[in-house]
């Protein structure tokens, strides 16, 4: 049993300008980023809590002599 698979994408070399972006319309450092730099607060503070409850298991399983 055969069977047809039909696509629109294009293998020209023309590909993926209909995705240009405007890059003329943004400044450098205007952006602001005080929610991105709480939430790497969060992911540091997640990051060293984890490290505290691992650090935590390997020794009670060395204390345990697992």
């Amino acid at each position: 049993m055969a069977t047809t698979v039909t696509t629109t994408h294009t293998t020209t070399a023309t590909h993926g300008t209909s995705h240009a972006h405007d890059h003329a319309a943004h400044t450098h450092g205007t952006m602001d980023v005080q929610e991105h730099e709480r939430m790497f607060g969060y992911f540091v503070q997640f990051l060293a809590w984890n490290a505290v409850a691992m650090s935590a298991v390997l020794i009670f399983l060395a204390l345990a002599n697992s």
